[in-house]
């Protein structure tokens, strides 16, 4: 089975929304990853219903898949990164985080999204891990119930430094919460250092709801485009395709905005060499 790859939109955060879709797609590539912020579908803003039936037009005219993803920096709060989340001591602002990834569960609905991806925050100082681990279960509950009635699949990143940060903490909420599945960014392994890469794939293959794919040194959580970093990404795309992995696998340059131009051809071209062999 052929793999199937897609760029993030928070790579081309200086370009049109249609202007990134359509390199996205001339590059060759099978779905975008929509990171949903005030430049690229904001779902705050009024309208957010015909802008979202509009992209859905548009995606499907390209043949485009699609995932959700949801960590904008200053959507909610533009004095806080990433505030509220759902950690937050404050019910209110749980509350928003919850209604924001339920609007984000919306339009993955309204464009026949392969997964929603979120995350689970910092906890702020002087916040109880255990009550903020309560916390986190609840509003987990809530949006994964959201997204099983909508038809969506939710998917929870590890992430670095978060109070989910390990693949290890992921599979200790699983148990709570059996209809969520893991958004998996393989660099984030070697950034904990917990597992290789693509012994992550091969032993969480079939709880997998979206993949995220980059270059990425050990211990450095810096998005780096491919051939920069100390990833194997032979092996990964192997261990994918090993796993028989179905859904898009999106290339996420967060920091390469500045080059979307150049970096989204130039990804794609460097993937497919390493499925031919001439990128090892």
């Amino acid at each position: 089975m052929a793999l199937r790859f897609a760029y993030n939109t928070n790579g081309a955060a200086n370009h049109r929304l249609a202007d990134a879709i359509a390199l996205i797609a001339e590059a060759g590539y099978d779905g975008i990853a929509l990171t949903l912020d005030f430049q690229h579908l904001d779902p705050l803003e009024e309208g957010w219903v015909a802008r979202t039936e509009a992209l859905a037009r548009e995606l499907r005219s390209r043949r485009l898949g699609c995932v959700i993803e949801t960590g904008a920096r200053f959507l909610l709060d533009p004095r806080q990164k990433h505030e509220p989340t759902l950690l937050t001591p404050n019910p209110e602002g749980r509350a928003r985080r919850v209604a924001f990834l339920q609007r984000a569960i919306d339009i993955g609905n309204i464009l026949q999204a392969e997964a929603v991806s979120f995350w689970a925050g910092v906890p702020q100082p002087g916040v109880d891990r255990g009550e903020a681990g309560e916390w986190l279960l609840e509003g987990l509950a809530q949006v994964t119930d959201y997204a099983t009635r909508h038809g969506v699949t939710p998917a929870l990143e590890p992430e670095p430094g978060m109070l989910v940060e390990t693949l290890d903490d992921w599979a200790r909420l699983h148990p709570h919460l059996p209809g969520l599945t893991l958004a998996l960014d393989l660099g984030h392994c070697l950034v904990t250092q917990e597992r290789e890469p693509p012994a992550a794939v091969r032993e969480f293959a079939a709880q997998i709801g979206t993949v995220a794919i980059e270059d990425m040194r050990r211990g450095d959580h810096t998005h780096l485009p491919f051939g920069e970093g100390d990833m194997d990404i032979p092996a990964c795309l192997d261990a994918l395709e090993a796993v028989g992995f179905a859904r898009l696998v999106c290339v996420e340059l967060s920091r390469e905005s500045h080059r979307a131009d150049r970096m989204i051809p130039q990804s794609l071209d460097w993937l497919r060499r390493c499925r031919e062999g001439d990128a090892r």
